[in-house]
């Protein structure tokens, strides 16, 4: 059972599990799911450094901040103080890993530039790296695409999935910290990520380098906009939640972020993507409740989103494939994407009016992919497959994601 655990000195006496704010269960997982779920995790603690102490952590920050997500909901579901113990460990390896330059590279300390002690205090005031196996591209190289897919910097749309991983970490602590540090990463990546121009549009840089000070890929992400905006707006409410109201405001941002949206396409055929899209119609939805959005009109152009890539998706039949021709990570994206739909359903006959309400039951017919889905990549014949191997350690803890979501998928 868990009692107090120790952060930055000091005794913390987590929020009671099993309860959310007073807004109970949204029972998107099966009960007899969490034993899968604990084998999986405590295979990736081993694997990639959390847990023995000592080893050498091998840290990614897509795959960790789901991660840490996996943890809380195991805490959440079993008061097992050990999860919230490799949930503390994992944020610390996060922020003393990726917070600070490479060892291959020549500078060091605090990627923010700061003191010692001041990146301590503030780890993610210069955002954090991506965790790629090569360095950056230096300032002189020229671009080489391939190979740009494996060399360092930062993500934003990585950024904003540690932001929900560390604003889920506050909520179920009940350590305001971890929201402050949310929100100082938020404004450390808009900042960077959105750069002011000479018209006074606003548009986004898919890649920076490990310091912010220049583009790496100047192009902008499909969903990246979307991303930021949604997840801000969650920072917001959240900050403003009782026990946590921090001293930080990011309107401004939340207001660039809804000007770059106005008008823009989100359909995509990508099955990860259309996991994301749907992740942010139920976050919209929660947020909703929360007082912390209004904008309708968005999430009805979401679901047509999801809808018309569902509809591709399934009509294009990839999942006939072998496990050799199959990339997991993306496919399970859709998986827990498509585990909001039963609770927004729900939400949406209680608050929203026909067509949208059509709209969100018809996404109901695409439930089985997520069945079917997870049950491919649950036999362990389609793991021991060189696509699986290669992306093991993402694909460990979106599988794991998938089969137990409540703890990414809520706010």
């Amino acid at each position: 059972m868990c009692g107090r655990l120790r952060f930055r000195g000091a005794w913390i006496v987590p929020m009671p599990p099993n309860r959310e704010d007073g807004r109970g269960e949204n029972n998107m997982e099966p009960k007899n799911s969490i034993a899968e779920v604990r084998g999986i995790m405590l295979d990736y603690a081993a694997l990639t450094g959390v847990s023995p102490p000592g080893k050498t952590p091998r840290r990614y920050l897509w795959t960790d901040a789901f991660a840490l997500c996996n943890l809380l909901e195991l805490f959440r579901q079993t008061n097992d103080g050990e999860w919230l113990d490799l949930a503390l460990r994992l944020v610390d390896q996060v922020h003393h890993i990726l917070g600070r330059h490479r060892s291959d590279d020549p500078r060091n300390g605090w990627i923010s530039g700061l003191d010692e002690a001041e990146g301590e205090s503030h780890p993610t005031r210069g955002g954090l790296r991506i965790g790629k196996r090569l360095n950056e591209r230096g300032p002189g190289e020229p671009p080489d695409e391939p190979l740009e897919w494996e060399q360092d910097g930062q993500y934003f749309h990585y950024l904003t999935k540690w932001m929900h991983a560390l604003s889920r970490m506050s909520r179920v602590t009940g350590v305001a910290t971890y929201a402050g540090w949310a929100m100082e990463l938020a404004q450390t990546a808009h900042a960077a990520f959105v750069p002011a121009s000479r018209s006074g549009a606003k548009r986004m840089y898919w890649k920076m380098s490990i310091d912010l000070s220049r583009p790496l890929v100047p192009s902008m992400g499909q969903h990246d906009p979307l991303d930021g905006y949604v997840t801000y707006c969650e920072l917001q409410a959240s900050a403003a939640a009782p026990g946590l109201s921090l001293q930080f405001d990011l309107k401004a941002e939340i207001a660039d972020m809804a000007a770059i949206c106005r008008g823009k396409e989100w359909s995509t055929d990508d099955p990860l993507g259309i996991g994301g899209l749907l992740w942010d119609a139920w976050r919209i939805a929660q947020l909703t409740d929360m007082g912390g959005f209004r904008d309708t009109s968005l999430l009805e152009s979401i679901v047509d989103a999801a809808l018309a890539g569902l509809q591709a998706f399934a009509e294009g039949n990839p999942l006939k494939y072998p496990a050799a021709y199959r990339l997991a990570f993306r496919e399970l994206g859709l998986s827990i994407g498509l585990k909001v739909i039963v609770p927004l359903r729900g939400w949406s006959e209680k608050n929203l009016e026909n067509p949208l309400l059509r709209k969100i039951e018809a996404l109901a017919g695409y439930l089985s992919l997520a069945e079917e889905i997870e049950g491919f990549w649950l036999e362990w014949r389609n793991r021991e497959t060189e696509t699986w191997r290669e992306h093991r350690e993402i694909n460990m803890v979106m599988l794991a994601t998938s089969l137990a979501p409540n703890g990414f998928l809520s706010i």
